[in-house]
């Protein structure tokens, strides 16, 4: 695994230390353990809301019925399904906290991704809309925004790799301000659930959208790692 190599001198450090067998084999133990909860580039992941302990969903050819009329995206079953099933992409390796920046690809979906689209508000509660969707063409891309950031819920300057079940807030940053004009410094806003639902036919979804309030409880996300990229000598 090429990831090996970006944890191999930790892994060394801790060696220097070890005066006994049964260190050596706990250690050695430990070092399996957390290497197979590490979140590698393209690993299949699902997002727990931590407050409600449901599974952050999204379904194929079910869209909003107001604001951008994407494929919506919401809290759902207290289990991981299909459709609570993301493909994480990122530029490295292994993830570092503050520092990297993620894609999360809905695997159900094909090509589409979780993110928000300047202008248009949940259907609930009138904060930004969160849909999945694949823009990647023409003057509305600008309005689009896909890429996502990770903090510990706990510890703003945490350091380390992203492992599963870490707890995590999500953000991303619009491209454009309240008038829709592109700007660089536009707000940062977080990934939110909370028990407000909307209705679509005769069927009603938990919210999900984004915000730039005080963080709690209903801001925290537990990664889970489902399936571990495995890389392969000719990656």
């Amino acid at each position: 695994m090429k990831h090996f190599d970006s944890i191999s001198n930790e892994y060394y450090e801790k060696m220097k230390n070890v005066t006994s067998l049964n260190e050596l084999v706990k250690e050695f133990e430990d070092f399996v353990v957390y290497e197979s909860n590490l979140i590698t580039n393209d690993s299949i992941v699902a997002l727990k809301h931590v407050a409600t302990g449901k599974y952050l969903n999204s379904v194929g050819e079910l869209h909003y019925r107001t604001g951008s009329g994407h494929q919506t995206v919401f809290v759902g079953s207290p289990e991981p399904s299909l459709n609570s099933l993301w493909k994480i992409n990122f530029d490295k390796e292994l993830a570092t906290y503050a520092s990297t920046s993620i894609k999360l690809q809905h695997v159900n979906s094909k090509n589409k991704f979780l993110g928000t689209y300047s202008g248009y508000k949940s259907p609930s509660s009138n904060h930004t809309e969160v849909s999945c969707n694949n823009i990647s063409y023409d003057s509305t891309r600008v309005h689009w925004v896909e890429d996502w950031k990770f903090n510990h819920n706990k510890f703003e300057n945490h350091q380390g790799y992203l492992k599963s079940n870490d707890i995590i807030h999500l953000s991303i940053k619009k491209t454009t301000n309240y008038r829709g004009h592109y700007t660089q410094d536009s707000q940062i806003e977080f990934l939110h659930s909370h028990d407000a639902r909307f209705t679509i036919r005769d069927d009603s979804f938990q919210e999900v959208f984004c915000h730039n309030e005080s963080l709690g409880g209903n801001d925290e996300w537990c990664i889970e790692l489902i399936k571990q990229y495995i890389w392969t000598i000719d990656d």
